[in-house]
């Protein structure tokens, strides 16, 4: 997992006036499988934590839960074939030239963040971090460039789709990163203030880069040293 703390540059843009969330960026020229399938594979993996957000997902993309598992299976197909384009290809192919390609240094790493803009949430992008020769190290949600972070002072602010993990590292330090079940899944083990003032020891889990859900919440004092 990347280092939720490493600095964040991204380029200023904005969401096309007048679009719908289901049909924002259309199709990708010559692609089958577009912007609007990934915003389904998106949600097939949230729906394992917000079945009830991504249903209201699918009805503002004017969609249903059976062209949501069909996209997700043509997007495993496409992942596991043996003539399987390589990652940073195959989200050219699906999502269509980058909004943004920013020139990024992490440590001692040179990289590149490709941004893709996702009209289900207009505030967020896609990201992918690549390397100079094209191998992808990320891919998950982040703030679009412009868009205002939501106020995270307290554990209620902590709702499900309100932030990413870097602004939840940021808003709570230190956070600790934990290692997701899946490859799409992340996980920042937080000590966090509730609305009374009392200490809260949280493991914050997030699918795609976005906070899901809070699993397990303790109060710090019963938390085995977490301070």
């Amino acid at each position: 997992m990347p280092d939720p703390h490493c600095p964040v540059g991204r380029p200023r843009s904005g969401r096309t006036p007048g679009s719908t969330p289901g049909r924002t960026s259309g199709r990708a020229a010559g692609s089958a499988f577009g912007p609007l399938e990934f915003q389904l594979v998106l949600l097939r993996r949230m729906a394992d934590f917000q079945a009830v957000r991504v249903e209201a997902a699918l009805t503002r993309l004017g969609v249903g839960r059976a062209e949501m598992r069909e996209a997700n299976r043509r997007w495993q197909a496409m992942i596991r074939s043996p003539r399987a384009r390589g990652t940073l290809t195959r989200y050219r192919s699906v999502l269509g030239p980058p909004e943004a390609v920013v020139h990024r240094r992490i440590g001692d790493l040179d990289c590149e963040a490709l941004t893709w803009p996702v009209p289900l949430w207009p505030d967020l992008r896609f990201e992918v971090l690549a390397a100079a020769g094209g191998a992808v190290w990320n891919e998950w949600l982040v703030r679009a460039p412009g868009a205002p972070p939501p106020p995270l002072r307290t554990l209620e602010d902590l709702e499900p789709w309100s932030c990413t993990v870097d602004e939840a590292a940021r808003a709570f330090p230190p956070a600790r990163p934990r290692e997701g079940s899946a490859p799409t899944r992340w996980g920042l083990d937080l000590t966090v203030l509730d609305a009374a003032g009392e200490r809260h020891a949280v493991t914050a889990e997030f699918c795609w880069g976005l906070l899901q859900r809070l699993p397990k919440t303790i109060p710090a004092r019963d938390a085995g040293g977490v301070r």
